[in-house]
Formats: C-alpha cells, structure tokens, sequence
C-alpha cells in the first residue's frame, strides 16, 4: 500500500513537471466573473494566479464588473435595463459605470499586490458604439475595435500583469462598456494565447443537467472533462436552448478556430481549479480544443518505463500477466499507447502467429481515464491493423474482464482454438478464458 501511495504522488509529481515544461512562457487570459471575485474563495485564486505567474507563465486578466457597476447605479438612483444580455445605459450612467469598471479591476491589482506581483490597469482597447440595430438604440454599449497588442505585448514581456476592465475608447475618447468575456476572448485571438479561461460561477456540463452523446467521454461524476469543436457543434445540436453554457462553448469555438490554443470553463468554487486544469490531464473543468490532444499511436522504446508502470497495478489484480522491459522491447512493433499530453494512459498489444490468428494482449487503461472510452478506442485500431495483417481471427485471453469483452463483440471459444504457440503457454492455473470476436 506503501509503495501504491507513493507510485501515485510521484506520478502526480511528474505530470506537473511535464506541464511546467510545456508551458513555459505560455500566455494564458483569465476572464473572473463577479461572483467569483466576490467569493470567500478570490484571494485563493489570486494567489493561484500569482504562482503561475512566478513560473513563468505569462497571465492577463479580464474581471467582470456587472454586479459592482449595477450597485453603483442603483445607489446612485440610474436605471438601466438589458437588451440580448447587454446593459442599456446612457450618457449620465457613463461616468459611474467607468468608475465601477476600474474599481473592480484596481481591487484585483491591489490584491496582486499583496502578493509580491505587480500589475498594471490600461486602456488599451479601441472600441466603437454597437449603435442601433433593428430598431434598438443599445446607447453606451460598446464593440471592441482593435486592442493596442505592441502595449500589451510590452507589459507582458517587462514582467507585469495587465489587467482590462470592461471599457474601451473611441478615436476622440468617448468610453463604451463592453463585454467582458468578449474582451477576454478578443485578447485571446489576438495574443494567441495558449489557454482562455473563463472562470465563473458553475459552468460545469453535467450528464444530469443536458443531453450528452454516449460516444462523449464523462469523468466519474458524470462531467464532460473535454470536447473538440465537431462535439462542441454536436453539444449545441442537442441543447438548443440558449444559456451561459451554449454562448460560452461558442465562444470558445470561434477562439480556437483563430488560434487560440485551448478553451477552458473552471468553476470559481471549487479551490485550487486553475491549478488543477492547467498542471493535471482531466483537470476541473471543461477544456475545449482545435487538435487532439490525446491520441493513439505506436509504442517506442522511450515509452517502455511508463507503459510497465501503467502495467503494474493490472498485474498486481491479477487482471494482466507480468511483462518485464526485455518482453516489451522484443515486442515493440506489437504494442501501441494512448498518449495524451505527453503521458502514457492506456497501451494494448496484438500479437500475430504463425496460422494469421491475432491475440489482442496487454490492455490496460489508467483507471482515471477508465470513463473516457480508450479502451475501446484501443481494440478498433487493433483490430484495423489486424485486417491489415490478413488475420483470419482475433481472440483474446481474460480472467476479469469478460464482460467488457462481451459488450466490445467478443464470444467465449475453446482453449483448443488457439494457436499451437499460444496454447503451450496458457496457463491451466490461471485459466483464463478464451473469446474471439464474431465475424
């Protein structure tokens, strides 16, 4: 149990190794809605966000500011009413909703602050009037025009985190408030940034509150851990109604298909969450992405530590027989690996014999990817390549996971089925059973 315990924190140690290295001198923006930054929990992202800075991490940060600048208009007795999500203000409600805007963002500063981390507040975003569109008078809302990216790039190359309230100007200086999270993804595209995040209140896509395909791979509670952008189209096709969600997904669509290199949706209660989805391969959230970024391919040598590591546990259950590096490499050519982010999660062998019967071998999946469907990802490129190879049959030999091949097409055959090779080493005491895949 001792040496389980420790196998798995240094395997945690080593994923967030391998993200240091990956993102070195990445550029991640932040959008913070109000509810996160009103919570008891804000001072802990922060600090969060004051690490990833200190590694190297280049970090922007765009703060929500509806909740501060809808309690500054209504002590100061201004209505104002949304139109499409959007606030509808006027001339008189400009100055005061300036104000709100970088009085939330100077808190995020002063915060940093505290923290050893300095930042800077800018107005860097060039914006014009949204103007009047069927009819509608949208008055003080803004569009983002241009952002001035040689400044920005300049504050985030001297060391500092520029901070972006929700106000731009135009060429003679009149300030439009403008969405925030469309500021947020603006500057993504336009940075190319390596990570959008848009931390807010609940934004979790659960099996229990939408329809989800069942070829979408759920984490354990049932939550959609990642999705690429055919399965954000397939997400909204099945959940039309129009929300948070379905805006923000996209939203994070339109980023990554101007270069933006992943898109995340964090919950601002959970603590830890930035961390967790940035330096861990499920994360806490959901990730959003162009190029897939877990996949399958053959296995090399490179791979044999982490694949016996993999292996391990299986033959400790009983569920594989022991492999040893030597067997590993002598069958190189027979092995692929699941690799996703530049770690081994999942690896399977077929092994070809003499009679141009196959034996599917090896299969093993990290049990905390067991809900994403590898496995059976595993088995069908297996079997692709062996009817490439001419095989006339698969089989495979199992004491545990009968059922799992049963549901993949698998039916139980006879010890006496197997090839002369394989039969002299099957184990009476071990007994496995033998199942082929039905034709």
């Amino acid at each position: 149990m001792l040496q389980n315990s420790i196998t798995k924190k240094a395997e945690n140690v080593r994923d967030v190794i391998r993200y240091l290295k990956k993102f070195n001198n990445a550029l991640v923006v932040i959008y913070l809605d109000d509810k996160t930054i009103d919570s008891p929990l804000f001072s802990s992202h922060l600090r969060d966000i004051a690490l990833l800075h200190q590694v190297g991490i280049k970090v922007v940060i765009v703060p929500g500011a509806r909740k501060r600048i809808d309690e500054i208009l209504s002590a100061s007795k201004i209505k104002c009413e949304y139109h499409d999500g959007i606030r509808i203000a006027d001339e008189e409600a400009m100055p005061l909703i300036k104000m709100a805007a970088f009085d939330v963002s100077n808190t995020v500063m002063t915060k940093l602050a505290a923290k050893n981390i300095t930042a800077i507040i800018g107005n860097w975003v060039h914006s014009r009037a949204k103007g009047i569109i069927d009819g509608f008078d949208f008055q003080t809302a803004g569009e983002i025009d241009k952002l001035n990216i040689p400044a920005i790039k300049t504050v985030l190359e001297d060391g500092f985190i520029p901070i972006f309230p929700c106000i731009g100007w135009n060429p003679v200086g009149r300030p439009y408030n403008i969405s925030s999270v469309s500021l947020a993804q603006s500057i993504a595209i336009e940075l190319k940034a390596d990570k959008l995040f848009f931390m807010m209140d609940n934004p979790s896509i659960n099996s229990s509150e939408y329809q989800i395909p069942a070829t979408f791979a759920l984490s354990q509670e049932g939550e959609l851990p990642a999705m690429n952008l055919e399965e954000v189209d397939e997400f909204i096709k099945l959940n039309p109604q129009k929300n948070q969600i379905t805006s923000l997904l996209k939203k994070a669509k339109d980023a990554c298909n101007q270069g933006v290199t992943r898109v995340h949706l964090v919950d601002g209660n959970l603590d830890g969450v930035l961390l967790s989805e940035i330096f861990s391969d499920l994360g806490s959230g959901t990730m959003i992405y162009k190029n897939n970024y877990g996949h399958i391919r053959d296995m090399e040598r490179q791979d044999v530590a982490a694949v016996l590591s993999l292996m391990k546990p299986f033959v400790q259950e009983g569920k594989l027989l022991e492999r040893s590096e030597q067997d590993l490499l002598d069958n190189l050519n027979d092995y692929i690996v699941y690799e996703l982010d530049g770690a081994i999660r999942a690896c399977a062998a077929l092994h070809l014999y003499d009679d141009l019967q196959a034996e599917i071998a090896a299969v093993a999946v990290d049990e905390s990817f067991g809900n994403m469907g590898i496995g059976p990802k595993l088995i069908k490129t297996l079997l692709q390549k062996a009817q490439n190879y001419h095989a006339k049959s698969v089989f495979i030999l199992t004491t545990q996971a009968i059922d799992w091949f049963e549901k993949l097409g698998f039916v139980l055959d006879n010890v006496d089925s197997l090839p002369e090779e394989r039969k002299q080493k099957w184990n009476a005491q071990r007994n496995s059973k033998v199942y082929r895949k039905k034709d």
